[in-house]
Parts: C-alpha cells; structure tokens; sequence
C-alpha cells in the first residue's frame, strides 16, 4: 500500500470525502436556514429561483437544474401551487408537458428572498480569503469533473506509471 506522508492515500482519500460532507452539510443548513422561516424547503427555493431567473420552464428542466428526480419535483411543485407561489399549464404543443411559471405572489416572494439568500452565502464564504474561495472553487470543478467512469485501482493512480 502506498505511502503518503505516513498516511496512506486511501484513508487520506477517505477522511478527505468525510470532511467534504460534513463541511457541505454544515455551510448548506447554515445557508439554508432562513428558508424554514419563510416555510420553503431548499427544493422549493431552487424551483423559485430558477422560474425568477430563466422565466417558465418545464418540470423535466426544472428537476435538471436544481438536481432533483423528476418523481421528486412533482410533489415540489404540487406544493408550490397549493401555496399559490406557482403555476402550471399545459404546453399547447405537446399536452404531455407542462410549464411551470411563477404567479405574482411567488414571483415577489422569491423577489425579496433572492438578496437574503445570498448575503447568508456571501456571509458563509466569508469565512474564507478571496483568493481561498476561488482556490476552493478550482479544486471541486477538478473534483466534479474527474468522474471518467475510469475505476483508478491503486495500481493506476494518477502519475504513477504502471
């Protein structure tokens, strides 16, 4: 098993995945919170804040953008409509979509929430320099992206040759 200053690169690997999501978990409900005060969940302000910022949209690219299942969505958005925050309709086109849009009332709730929330994450991230966030940010797009569906064995990793 290879060494890695006295820690091996699995257990490294390991700690380094469990403080990635505790640390998510943590800044995430610290962001978070103030939603619960407006009673909305965090799907439920993804699906407000996509229709604000990209204007109607379908269910199916609503679940895509804020990365939720399609089945997941639907009880989000029935939700939203029980609260008279959004809308849906048919899609004339093709009776099998519908599109979901923002009524008055969702549009100025998330209106007035958008600002709130992202002084909560510029607050968070704070706790951070500039140039550590867009270190941070450099790192997990390096992270995010690395997924090749290439298994690395440890006979393959990365620089060693084999």
């Amino acid at each position: 098993m290879a060494k890695k200053q006295g820690k091996s690169l699995e257990s490294t690997a390991l700690s380094t995945f469990m403080k990635l999501l505790r640390c998510s978990e943590s800044v995430a409900n610290d962001v978070h919170r103030h939603l619960g005060n407006r009673g909305l969940t965090v799907s439920q302000y993804g699906i407000l804040e996509a229709l604000y910022h990209l204007g109607p949209l379908c269910q199916k690219d609503l679940a895509q953008k804020i990365l939720k299942t399609a089945g997941n969505i639907t009880t989000v958005i029935c939700n939203l409509e029980k609260r008279g925050l959004v809308a849906r309709n048919r899609v004339s086109d093709d009776r099998r979509f519908y599109s979901v849009a923002l009524t008055e009332e969702g549009e100025n709730l998330i209106k007035d929430l958008v600002p709130v929330h992202q002084h909560h994450i510029i607050e968070r991230m704070s706790e951070l320099t500039l140039e550590e966030q867009e270190h941070l940010g450099i790192l997990l797009k390096k992270l995010s992206l690395g997924n090749t569906g290439t298994l690395i064995t440890p006979s393959r990793r990365q620089g060693e040759k084999e």
